[in-house]
C-alpha cells in the first residue's frame, strides 16, 4: 500500500485520529509549534511544508509568494489580488473566510449546535448572557478551517466593530471527530468574540468567534496592537472601534480553526449554503429575510 492510502486510512480510523489529535499535550504542542512556525530557514520550511502535504492537500498555487522562509508566512500566507472577490450585492453578507460549512440553524433557548445531538449554551461561548440574549431566534453558522485552507479572514460586510473580548482555554481539535465527542468544545478552547454593528441593516449586531484549536498559536486581528495568545495576561475586554469595509481583511489564524458566525433575527441563509459545503471568502452567506437594505 503506498502513503497516501496509509494516510486516508489514519483519517478515517476516528479512534486513532482522536488519539493522536487530542490525547497529546495540546497546549505545550501548540506552544511549540508557535515557536517552531517562527524559525527562519527556507530549508527547514520546505521539508515541513513536504511532511505537511503527506497528510493534507496544501495547494500552494494560489498563494502570493511562491518561497516561504518560515511555516508561519506560509500559514498566514497571502492569496493572489484578485482570487477572493467579494459579493457585491449590498444585501449580501459574505463568508468571512475559505471553510467547510459546520453546524448551523437557529438559536433557541439559548442553545446552538457543535454537531448533530450536541449543543452548547451561547452565554457560556460568548462569556455573556446579555449578548446571547441579543442574537436569540437569530442564525449561527459554524466555518472550519482545515489546516491547508487560506488562514484569513475579512470583514462579511461593511461593519464597525465595537469590542474584543479574548478568552483564554484550552486547545481541543475541532475536527468532526472531536465535536462529536467531546462536549462544549467550542466553549472550552481559546476564542475571541468580535461584536459588531451592521450600518447597512440599521444597525444589526454581528458577532464572529474565532476559535483556536490544536498547533493554533495565536490570533492576529488587524486593528488591536496586541497578538492574542494562551500568554496574554490580557486586558481581556479591549474597547477599540474600528470601521472595516465589506472584504477588508480582519485578522488570521496561524494554523486551522473555527468561525462562528452570528447574526440576529431577521437573516436567512443564502442559495446552496448548507452543512458540508466548501465556501470561499467572499462568497454569499447570508441575506435579509425579510426587510430592504438601508
Amino acid at each position: 500500500m503506498n502513503l497516501l492510502h496509509w494516510r486516508d486510512r489514519l483519517l478515517l480510523n476516528e479512534d486513532l485520529n482522536f488519539l493522536l489529535t487530542n490525547r497529546i499535550p495540546r497546549i505545550a504542542a501548540t506552544r511549540f509549534m508557535g515557536w517552531f512556525s517562527r524559525i527562519r530557514s527556507p530549508l527547514l520550511t520546505r521539508m515541513s511544508i513536504a511532511v505537511w502535504r503527506l497528510f493534507t492537500d496544501l495547494d500552494l498555487s494560489e498563494a502570493r509568494q511562491t518561497r516561504f522562509d518560515s511555516l508561519h508566512a506560509c500559514f498566514t500566507r497571502e492569496l493572489k489580488p484578485g482570487l477572493r472577490p467579494f459579493d457585491a450585492d449590498p444585501a449580501v453578507l459574505c463568508s468571512p473566510s475559505d471553510g467547510i460549512v459546520g453546524a448551523h440553524g437557529r438559536t433557541t433557548g439559548g442553545q446552538v449546535l457543535q454537531a448533530k445531538g450536541s449543543p452548547y449554551p451561547l452565554a457560556e461561548l460568548l462569556r455573556s448572557p446579555a449578548l446571547a440574549a441579543r442574537m436569540q431566534g437569530g442564525h449561527y453558522l459554524t466555518l472550519r478551517l482545515t489546516s491547508s485552507m487560506y488562514h484569513r479572514f475579512h470583514a462579511p460586510h461593511d461593519l464597525q466593530a465595537d469590542r474584543v473580548t479574548y478568552i483564554s482555554g484550552d486547545t481541543w481539535n475541532v475536527n468532526p471527530i472531536a465535536l462529536k465527542r467531546v462536549e462544549r468544545l467550542f466553549c472550552r478552547n481559546e476564542r475571541a468574540v468580535i461584536e459588531c454593528r451592521l450600518p447597512a441593516f440599521d444597525g444589526a449586531p454581528l458577532v464572529l468567534v474565532p476559535v483556536a484549536a490544536v498547533l493554533v498559536a495565536s490570533i492576529r486581528l488587524h486593528w488591536l496592537d496586541v497578538l492574542l495568545h494562551l500568554r496574554w495576561p490580557g486586558p481581556n475586554l479591549i474597547e477599540r472601534p474600528a470601521a472595516l469595509a465589506k472584504g477588508q481583511e480582519m485578522g488570521w489564524f496561524e494554523h486551522g480553526s473555527t468561525i462562528i458566525v452570528l447574526l440576529p433575527p431577521g437573516f436567512e441563509l443564502a442559495p446552496g449554503v448548507q452543512e458540508g459545503a466548501r465556501v470561499k471568502a467572499g462568497q454569499a452567506l447570508f441575506r435579509p429575510a425579510s426587510r430592504e437594505v438601508g
